[in-house]
């Protein structure tokens, strides 16, 4: 199994970067290969429709240390853990999404990285446009 860190830097605090990222009510602004629509609180969970169709997303509770963690259980009841940290960086502060290729075939993996890459830069561009 690979693991593929993905990560980029962007020019705002730590603490910026991983309030906004760290909100499920952000999920549908940034996150376009997680959440796709609305969303729906159950619990400590979160119910989103994805491009997986809809997907349970169950994150770590907040901290202070800029883990933002999560589970995302599938339709086919799999759990996929996304390790996900954000540090600090000379130029602001640095998220890291740790993606893990499991039982993805070659092409699904290097797809699964393109679209969290797509879903960083997002991330980035809404953070340092002050949204």
């Amino acid at each position: 199994m690979r693991s593929r860190h993905v990560s980029r830097v962007i020019a705002a605090s730590p603490e910026v970067v991983y309030a906004f990222a760290a909100d499920p009510d952000n999920l549908t602004r940034w996150a376009a290969g997680l959440a796709q629509g609305a969303v729906v609180r159950e619990g400590d969970s979160f119910l989103v429709d994805s491009p997986m169709g809809r997907v349970t997303v169950t994150f770590v509770p907040h901290n202070g240390f800029g883990i933002i963690d999560h589970d995302v259980a599938l339709p086919s009841g799999e759990v996929v853990n996304n390790p996900v940290r954000v540090i600090a960086h000379p130029e602001g502060a640095e998220i890291v999404f740790t993606i893990r290729q499991l039982a993805l075939s070659d092409d699904d993996f290097l797809r699964d990285a393109a679209a969290v890459e797509r879903d960083l830069d997002t991330l980035k561009n809404l953070i340092e446009q002050g949204s």
